[in-house]
């Protein structure tokens, strides 16, 4: 029996530092990306195109690593090393956006950071599971989230305050994005403990083997066919940088973009994540896409900046009701042997779709103009929501064991 929510224990040490972690390290990247699609279509000469196969093939990157680094923690019996890996992978790739001369070093430091990203993130959420009751899964997850959002709008922040300082030399900002991805790395190293007992670490083998895959169960793979769906409606939001820039944001305020969503979504995410723990996932995900459809519209018909960060807010919005969710509802249906497995397999699947819905998105973009991209958007979300009315009556209709937490 769950203890009400005034008597509920604080959360662990583990679950803080991992949060603490997340906002260092996406200050960082977060000060870099939003100037990065400007950096590569205005510096570097590179094509929106382009910036889109970027974003998505680094997102990619990261989710095909998840599987390999949540497998190995399974069998490991440890989450720590390999979390510590891909902080550190981060770390080293940030001096590479300062030097680069072309997009090829852009790609290749974007590709470095992803795989650093792809080592820690299924080991990191598998382990706030581990150290975490199940009745404060959605706290555990919405607080994580919200401290790494807190972390992706300080960075966008920072980038405008230092674009001002240099004179819009976006290469000196790119070094002192540097720094707190350094912190990072030390929070890691003396804050983050593996969970006291590893019941989940298994006899090494051939990772994912067919009876793994099975033994994840039907309920499981309902939340990846969601995510992956949630994916395609959620391209990068390197889109909504060019479309704010294209509609008359000047190059040195352009980081204000993820500033307005990180702050809606920072806001949003532990509050989702409390409320999760105590109401059905379905109305949380509906209220979701609705946001996100109706950020599209705006996006998609928006001339003014008024209305585009009005859009650009609902975004953040939908990511703050999602996210933790989304994580949670993983972590509900994975048996605690593959936790960090069915991490990474959600990850790979969900950066492909994020891998083709850029991809998608920078191509309509392309050939027939911004509004295109959004409209796609917003019929994904659609789309969406219709599956996740789906999945509501096919878990009213299953067994407990079935369900996938959508009541």
């Amino acid at each position: 029996m769950n203890p009400p929510a005034h008597h509920a224990p604080p959360l662990p040490r583990t679950v803080w530092a991992l949060g603490l972690v997340s906002l260092l390290m996406d200050a960082s990247s977060e000060t870099i990306h939003a100037l990065l699609p400007l950096f590569l279509t205005t510096t570097l000469g590179a094509s929106v195109l382009l910036v889109g196969i970027i974003d998505g093939v680094a997102e990619a990157t990261a989710a095909m690593t998840k599987v390999f680094s949540g497998y190995v923690s399974d069998r490991m019996g440890k989450r720590k090393p390999l979390i510590l890996l891909g902080y550190g992978l981060g770390a080293l790739s940030k001096p590479l956006f300062a030097l680069a001369a072309s997009a090829g070093l852009v790609f290749g430091a974007r590709f470095i950071d992803r795989v650093g990203k792809g080592l820690r993130g299924a080991p990191r959420d598998a382990l706030i599971a581990d150290v975490t009751p199940d009745f404060q899964r959605g706290r555990a997850y919405g607080l994580r989230q919200a401290l790494d959002t807190v972390g992706a709008f300080i960075g966008p922040f920072a980038a405008i305050v230092l674009m001002q300082i240099f004179a819009d030399d976006m290469r000196t900002v790119f070094w002192f994005a540097a720094l707190p991805a350094l912190l990072a790395v030390a929070c890691v190293l003396f804050g983050v403990e593996d969970a006291a007992q590893a019941p989940h670490a298994r006899q090494a083998h051939v990772p994912i083997q067919w009876r793994d895959l099975r033994a994840l169960g039907v309920a499981y793979w309902r939340v990846v066919a969601l995510g992956v769906v949630f994916t395609l409606a959620r391209f990068s939001e390197a889109f909504l940088i060019l479309k704010a820039h294209g509609c008359g944001l000047p190059l040195a305020l352009a980081p204000l973009v993820l500033v307005a969503m990180n702050v809606v979504y920072a806001l949003g995410a532990y509050p989702a994540g409390a409320l999760s723990d105590r109401i059905g996932a379905r109305g949380l995900l509906l209220a979701a896409l609705a946001a996100l459809v109706l950020a599209d519209v705006l996006l998609a018909l928006g001339q003014r900046l008024e209305l585009v960060f009005a859009g650009i807010a609902l975004w953040g919005l939908h990511m703050a009701l999602s996210q933790g969710l989304l994580s949670k509802l993983v972590a509900e249906q994975a048996p605690p042997a593959l936790r960090g497995s069915a991490f990474g397999l959600f990850n790979l699947t969900t950066g492909v779709a994020m891998l083709v819905a850029s991809a998608l998105a920078g191509g309509l973009w392309h050939w027939w103009g911004a509004a295109s991209t959004f409209w796609a958007g917003a019929a994904f979300a659609a789309a969406a929501a219709w599956l996740v009315n789906r999945m509501h009556r096919g878990a009213a209709n299953a067994s407990p064991a079935q369900a996938a937490g959508l009541d």
